[in-house]
């Protein structure tokens, strides 16, 4: 049997198999991986949906890549629809206008204003990993890289900090406690999930997109240092630059000087600890997760921080919730001008 039967697959959801590749491994975006985008509930023409629209989608369901001028969508009859429309051929247009995906999602995050939809940026970071990824055997990894592109809700029971997929748990409150995991996160649906361990972890692969299993995620867990690989990879990926990430407990005040936030809330924290001020609305607590970012060759660094450490802060909402924003990654690293 050869190594590549070995490999097992992972992700299936980000459309991975449906692209091609350039010379360096970087994806390329096809017919078919456009007419998933067509195939969203909220593109499809409902059944009272206008001839306007019926005949936009047909024309791009038959032809992906076809011209829609801005005529088109203005005479859609639905508001919302005219929204959806304009949103996705914009989208789609700056995918084609790109030579790869990951060209085009550093153009879309770069750009004075993002005006790409959460949901759209997402998905481009899932199959982006995914190709980051591919070929990867150590599923703790995988889940770790999740935290990329879906949120997750935290709960710490018993000193234990746990990381669940906020999709799948909801936060509402129930009375049935009788699975430990519904005792935690106070969701039924919890019953579904399963805590990571050496174990069962394997099992990952069988089930990689139904994104239901719980990682431990306190200091000194594997699943931590697991994410700060997956930054690590993501930087190469994305910049093409060598960088090593280590989690840490606690900021030093004489290295404070370049700090980027991995989700909005950790970059108001730093914020205001740049400031000197106390984070509001006990921005302490929520701090998640600390990293330190140092690079390989000081010469990829801006002159005024080389000999010092990049802080990563990585927070929660006051309900809990992590949103990571790997293009924090691509526009906030104190990168040198030549190698930006």
């Amino acid at each position: 049997m050869s190594d590549d039967e070995h490999v097992r697959d992972f992700w299936l959801s980000s459309g991975h198999h449906l692209l091609d590749h350039d010379e360096h491994g970087r994806l390329i975006v096809t017919d078919e991986f456009l007419k998933v985008y067509l195939a969203r509930p909220e593109v499809m023409p409902p059944d009272d949906a206008c001839i306007v629209e019926r005949a936009v989608y047909q024309k791009l369901a038959r032809t992906p890549r076809a011209a829609v001028v801005p005529a088109e969508i203005r005479d859609i009859a639905d508001r919302d629809a005219r929204e959806n429309w304009q949103f996705l051929v914009s989208f789609r247009d700056a995918l084609l206008a790109a030579p790869t995906l990951e060209a085009a999602y550093l153009k879309l995050v770069r750009a004075p204003k993002v005006a790409v939809p959460p949901l759209f940026l997402a998905q481009l970071v899932h199959v982006i990993a995914r190709n980051m990824l591919d070929g990867e055997a150590d599923p703790l990894i995988l889940r770790a890289a999740e935290l990329l592109f879906r949120p997750q809700r935290l709960t710490i029971k018993d000193g234990i900090m746990l990381l669940a997929d906020e999709e799948l748990v909801d936060g509402t409150n129930v009375t049935d406690h009788s699975s430990p995991l519904v005792a935690v996160f106070g969701d039924a649906k919890a019953r579904n999930l399963d805590v990571m361990t050496a174990d069962n972890a394997d099992h990952y692969f069988d089930h990689s997109d139904a994104h239901h299993m719980v990682m431990d995620f306190r200091f000194g867990q594997r699943a931590r240092t697991a994410f700060a690989e997956v930054i690590e990879r993501w930087v190469r990926h994305m910049h093409g630059l060598a960088v090593k990430v280590e989690a840490i407990e606690r900021l030093e005040r004489a290295d404070w000087q370049w700090f980027a936030g991995l989700d909005q809330e950790g970059t108001r924290i730093g914020n205001a600890l740049w400031a000197g001020d106390e984070p509001p609305e006990q921005g302490r607590e929520r701090i998640v997760a600390l990293f330190s970012l140092t690079f390989d060759d000081a010469g990829d660094m801006l002159d005024r921080v080389k000999g010092h450490p990049t802080y990563l802060i990585l927070g929660m909402t006051t309900n809990r919730i992590i949103r990571v924003k790997p293009q924090n990654l691509v526009t906030g690293l104190p990168i040198a001008e030549k190698r930006a």
